[in-house]
């Protein structure tokens, strides 16, 4: 080879030969970092808080990662995604390490439960191995849910005895280079992790600490840089935190998704929505708009009734108990989505109003 002067496109040639594969790319036109596309997370005010300035979800590319307390909605909300990844065309891999899916449970979701790829996670060490041999000959693009890494064995613990001594931080270990191996090629391949983990109390001497952070995750300390997406569901200790029937059964609860890592938007946006675990399973999406549209000049509140303002100045009344009725109007709906753009996804990325108004501050 001439040695002499190289374009940016003969650089990027020469260290992609070098690599044996493409690692080099121009940004403006095949970068492999972009979020291209997002998979809805079953709830819109959810997907509107993830990133700036657009509507999001999980991130088509990256890894993203649900963690919550028990019985938040961890598995419900992964059900959803892999509905709506299907509807997309994307093939779902689902790692169970908790021997707890129910392919009824599935199909009420929505899922098409034959086309699912159901895999027991025998071990932390096997799921990243087979994730890495399906990118390697599988063309399609994949979603692999990890349910959940949590509970999942490491082969020395499998292999082991019952000393928790024997494997201290071994997963930790094993995760820190998996994931290091497996960051690039998700990304180039297109495909999506979602890692469901659990939150556990932060035991800790450090008074302060536990105030500031009361929960952490399993895995060790280097996961949290390998995901482009975290989302932290805890729950209301308090009675009207469930949603009950006409009996006054126990059907579903209400969850907080708050955000402790978003590479698209910011950390600390916060949402809520309840999650039906009956006779119907799924979030309450719809629900949960008027929520989010409360503290919009554009809707008005006096007692049980609101007054909506469209567009053209014009008021329409209704109240709260009618509000999925309401929605059935497809001028009154549009106009919900219009405000429900306007409020929580151009505001905040225009820094229109008090940053209180979106998120919880840190007091100093």
């Amino acid at each position: 080879m001439t040695v002499g002067k190289m374009s940016p496109d003969d650089i990027r040639k020469l260290l992609n030969k070098s690599a044996g594969q493409k690692i080099s790319h121009n940004l403006n036109k095949d970068n492999p970092t972009n979020v291209k596309e997002w998979i809805p997370t079953g709830s819109r005010w959810l997907d509107s808080i993830v990133c700036r300035g657009h509507l999001g979800g999980v991130p088509v590319g990256k890894i993203t990662e649900i963690a919550g307390l028990e019985s938040t909605g961890k598995s419900y909300m992964a059900a959803q995604v892999a509905a709506n990844a299907q509807k997309m065309g994307i093939q779902v891999v689902y790692f169970d390490s908790e021997s707890a899916l129910d392919s009824s449970f599935l199909e009420r979701t929505g899922c098409n439960v034959d086309d699912i790829i159901y895999t027991q996670a025998i071990s932390v060490e096997k799921v990243l191995e087979m994730i890495e041999t399906l990118m390697i000959n599988n063309e399609n693009k994949m979603l692999f849910i990890w349910d959940s890494l949590a509970l999942t064995p490491t082969e020395n613990t499998i292999e082991g005895d019952f000393n928790p001594q024997s494997s201290m931080a071994v997963k930790a270990r094993v995760l820190s280079k998996g994931m290091q191996k497996l960051t690039v090629p998700i990304a180039n391949t297109q495909s999506t992790m979602l890692v469901l983990n659990q939150l556990k109390t932060n035991i800790t001497r450090n008074i302060a600490e536990t105030l500031t952070t009361p929960y952490v995750t399993p895995g060790g300390k280097t996961l949290p840089y390998t995901y482009s997406l975290r989302v932290w569901l805890t729950s209301r200790k308090a009675k009207n935190s469930f949603v009950t029937d006409d009996k006054g059964f126990r059907i579903g609860s209400e969850v907080k998704c708050t955000l402790k890592k978003s590479r698209f938007g910011t950390q600390g946006r916060q949402c809520t929505f309840k999650i039906l675990w009956g006779d119907k399973i799924g979030i309450q999406d719809e629900e949960s708009w008027l929520e989010a549209v409360k503290g919009s000049p554009q809707i008005i509140s006096k007692g049980p009734w609101y007054s909506l303002v469209y567009k053209d100045g014009t008021n329409e009344k209704f109240q709260g108990a009618k509000w999925m009725d309401k929605l059935q109007n497809e001028k009154f709906r549009n106009r919900i989505l219009e405000i429900m753009d306007d409020e929580i996804i151009m505001k905040f990325d225009n820094r229109e109003g008090n940053a209180s108004d979106f998120y919880e501050i840190d007091p100093e």
